[in-house]
């Protein structure tokens, strides 16, 4: 398989994912079937004035990690010191702040710059990007602050999924390197998420997209993730809840008492558990889809961390061509993960 369609895939599959489980965000599993039937949401709904499938803060966040990655690489190039967090990564989710609160705490960061010069498009004139989508407290509330967390110096204690939603572009820019790719998500994750569970589900996320783009199985890239998460204190969470994941969709347990012996998706280490189980045990992207998002808990962020797996194992042209089609701002995604692609097949060749 092309390598691009992997990139295209993971971040259209997220959209997709997010978009899908947007308008049952916040509905129990009981009352999405009161709304849509017994079998629950069975397809993409669109808005009806722009016909499209309206995406969350959980694709928007996704998208500034993937600008932040560029913004990094491009200014540690001209310097020749720094790091993709500080660099790059940081003055995104900046930016993608001011979109929520329009309080311009750094100007230069709101500005062209020079990376989005060169083809790639800027973050920042694309108005679904800028709309205010159900945005996490904990995100708002640590960006806020003016501070910038680290797992050694934590910002708070959460452990939220709003860490591991956004993280996938990172294993995407840094497929060659896994092990790299999981401390650099684990550290984006941080930035917002104070909690081992907050910030290593983020890191499990990327190193499993990269392995996914080398072509290992998804199997070998959960084992090789929970790998990883040993050398962390504060492990322990996400590895047992990535055991029983993996134990539990070799099982003949129904899908719904599965998830349930899961959790809701509304912590880190069970978003990220639950989108894994959900295309563990189903091989047709769009029933798994449909899975992630059928549940009591967090519907968008489960569905797009399933849909960043999906993407990154089967390619674009895997997902339902009528839903990515549908997708707000579809065309700005493809082009963001045409950037990301073109940017690490460059330091390759």
């Amino acid at each position: 398989m092309i390598m691009q369609e992997r990139f295209r895939g993971c971040l259209i599959g997220g959209a997709i994912g997010d978009a899908l489980g947007y308008p049952v965000e916040f509905l129990e599993l009981a009352d999405i079937q009161d709304k849509y039937g017994h079998a629950g949401l069975t397809d993409l709904e669109t808005d009806e004035r722009s016909g499209t499938a309206i995406i969350s803060d959980d694709t928007q966040m996704t998208l500034f990690t993937a600008s932040g990655l560029l913004w990094a690489r491009h200014r540690m190039e001209n310097r020749g010191i720094g790091g993709y967090i500080e660099s790059g990564i940081y003055p995104s989710y900046m930016r993608w702040l001011y979109t929520q609160d329009h309080i311009s705490r750094r100007p230069a960061f709101l500005k062209e710059q020079a990376f989005e010069r060169d083809g790639v498009p800027n973050i920042m004139d694309v108005k679904a990007l800028l709309a205010c989508r159900a945005p996490g407290n904990t995100c708002l509330s640590a960006l806020g602050s003016g501070c910038m967390g680290e797992m050694e110096s934590p910002i708070n204690n959460s452990k939220g999924c709003g860490g591991v939603m956004r993280v996938a572009p990172i294993g995407l820019f840094l497929h060659s390197t896994p092990h790299f790719a999981f401390g650099t998500a684990a550290k984006a994750a941080a930035i917002t998420h104070g909690h081992p569970s907050g910030y290593l589900s983020a890191g499990v996320l990327a190193s499993i997209i990269a392995n996914l783009v080398n072509d290992k199985s998804l199997i070998e890239s959960c084992e090789d993730g929970i790998g990883f998460l040993q050398e962390f204190v504060g492990h322990e969470e996400t590895s047992s809840i990535l055991k029983l994941t993996l134990d539990l969709a070799n099982s003949n347990i129904s899908p719904d008492k599965a998830i349930e012996k899961i959790g809701l998706g509304w912590v880190g280490e069970e978003a990220l558990a639950i989108a894994l189980y959900c295309v563990l045990k189903e091989t047709d992207p769009r029933t798994a889809l449909l899975l992630s998002v059928n549940n009591d808990g967090d519907s968008d962020s489960t569905g797009a961390i399933c849909g960043n797996i999906l993407g990154a194992m089967y390619g674009l042209s895997m997902l339902p061509e009528e839903w990515t089609a549908k997708i707000e701002i579809k065309d700005f995604i493809i082009a963001m993960a045409d950037a990301l692609y073109k940017e690490t097949v460059s330091r390759t060749q």
